[in-house]
């Protein structure tokens, strides 16, 4: 793993904020990724709390919680998962892994991982129990020892969800159907509970929750009778409050948006060649442009000698920047205004042209991923992302508060563009009320960028339990009836203590692909 230092008097760079998130880069899980072949984009996603928050760890927990578990052991549980680290954005309230199948997450009191692929994440849940216990120190107690491990900490919550999968016949591991999924779950956890929301025979949405704090099934499992369960998301404002927590705590907000059958013209972005088309178009243009500028304020450069020195000098030190590890991938725009020189001085940069972090950054910003939670309202927001060869792309987004004192959110992207396979996700915890905006209007942007045949919503969103409306949910549900182009095909709304859940699907007006492509249907 290389430490990436950006020099403090480069402006441009995230090191001259003070509390700027770190990047790490693992340049060696970089070499050979390759997703040449058909991929199954739809993401497994599994969230472990180990507490209701960050602000109410357990006493005999280390202080910083997961936060103080070291990356190298992050990296022996994602082995059992069958993926790799690419690069580690830290920052004081999460750290971002952007991996190669996907992203994960640690807050000090919670674990998010996001897998794609035929990676088998579940194998992984005991790993992750144990390293709570015996790392940070979580509470904890034996296992059953069918789990995988002897120590596990004792969760607050855990959830698991996914799409339905596209081949699920190439799954491993637990994850050939949901049945075994809900059974590798239910032999952890006392409790789960198991749901599909969405047409069996149309696209739908699995989900595994349990309830707060969870109990781990002990070593000799007794038989229990199957009961139907009040489905209650994790910590609503009134638990909050009981807990004498802050409003932020309380803000508890999930949008996720899952897009297939993406339009060729807008998949093209996500393709190695056409970024690197694009690298190269900008890079020379803005080099005609820093040296026309050049010329007006510093005369005919092919007269003064210094002048052409100094211009040179700029050109190098930028070209520099752009090569070496320091590049700043975390830039939410491009810099307008770097100081090119002449055309012919100049060589394109074989970052430019290879996968990697510097075509990814080209990629976040101009698709328009960069502007969803754009610089001018989140200054000190920062993007990881990654494009890999031939194609595909990944990102994380560390997104501080503009509100000082205030948590950090995330949002993290994914592109399978091949079109027989076409898939891309978007999932953000960044609060509507944080953003000025609509959800609709995120929705719409995000959209605007694949412009999916289809794309599947869920959004759980917090509610004031002072508020007894119970049509809330009805009403948030028909806000994001109107997505420009779209047609919503099936809405459910669930009105939960605490919590509303909102899953819908739409299909795009002009498009003329055929039945949804479910690959797995039913249990």
């Amino acid at each position: 793993m290389v430490n990436t230092d950006i020099p403090n008097n480069y402006t441009a760079s995230p090191s001259s904020f003070s509390g700027t998130p770190l990047l790490t880069i693992n340049h060696e899980a970089t070499v050979d990724l390759d997703s040449t072949n058909s991929f199954e984009g739809p993401e497994k996603l599994l969230e472990v709390w180990f507490s209701a928050s960050a602000h109410s760890l357990p006493e005999a927990s280390t202080p910083g919680g997961l936060k103080t578990v070291p990356s190298e052991i992050w990296k022996e549980m994602l082995d059992l998962v069958n993926c790799k680290v690419l690069s580690i954005v830290e920052s004081e309230d999460v750290d971002a892994y952007l991996l190669s199948e996907s992203s994960m997450f640690v807050f000090p009191h919670k674990l998010i991982l996001k897998t794609c692929g035929t990676t088998t994440l579940l194998s992984g849940l005991p790993k992750i129990l144990e390293i709570a216990a015996l790392v940070a120190k979580f509470p904890h107690s034996l296992a059953n020892a069918t789990c995988g491990t002897a120590t596990a900490a004792i969760p607050y919550r855990v959830f698991y969800s996914r799409k339905n999968f596209l081949f699920p016949d190439r799954q491993r591991g637990p994850h050939r159907s949901w049945r075994n999924e809900v059974n590798s779950l239910d032999r952890l956890f006392l409790g789960g509970s198991a749901y599909m929301i969405g047409k069996m025979n149309g696209e739908h949405w699995y989900l595994y929750l349990t309830e707060p704090n969870t109990m781990l099934t002990p070593p000799a499992t007794p038989v229990r009778e199957q009961s139907i369960k009040v489905l209650d998301l994790p910590e609503s404002r009134l638990t909050a409050r009981a807990l004498s927590l802050d409003e932020d705590d309380a803000q508890d907000e999930t949008l996720e948006l899952l897009m297939t059958d993406l339009e060729p013209q807008n998949a093209k972005q996500f393709y190695l060649d056409h970024a690197s088309a694009v690298a190269e178009g900008q890079y020379f243009q803005q080099a005609h442009e820093a040296r026309v500028d050049a010329r007006k304020h510093l005369g005919s450069i092919n007269d003064f000698d210094q002048g052409e020195e100094a211009e040179r000098s700029k050109v190098e030190d930028l070209a520099g920047r752009v090569c070496d590890d320091s590049v700043d991938v975390f830039s939410n725009t491009s810099d307008e205004n770097s100081p090119f020189a002449s055309d012919d001085e100049l060589t394109f940069p074989q970052e430019l042209t290879t996968e990697g972090h510097a075509l990814g950054t080209v990629v976040s910003d101009s698709s328009g991923l960069s502007a969803v939670y754009s610089s001018s309202k989140y200054p000190d927001a920062r993007i990881d992302a990654y494009l890999f060869t031939p194609c595909g792309f990944s990102a994380n987004g560390v997104i501080p508060s503009p509100d000082a004192g205030r948590s950090t959110h995330y949002f993290t992207v994914h592109v399978t563009p091949e079109p027989h396979c076409s898939y891309a996700s978007f999932e953000t915890n960044v609060p509507a009320s944080q953003t000025g905006r609509e959800t609709t209007d995120v929705i719409q942007q995000v959209v605007e960028i694949f412009r999916p045949g289809r794309f599947s919503v869920t959004l759980f969103e917090a509610k004031d339990p002072a508020d007894e409306d119970v049509s809330i949910a009805k009403k948030k549900a028909s806000k994001m009836e109107a997505i420009k182009g779209y047609r919503r095909v099936d809405r459910i709304v669930h009105d939960l203590e605490g919590y509303e859940l909102v899953f819908k699907y739409y299909e795009r007006f002009d498009w003329e692909g055929g039945a949804p492509r479910l690959g797995e249907v039913g249990f």
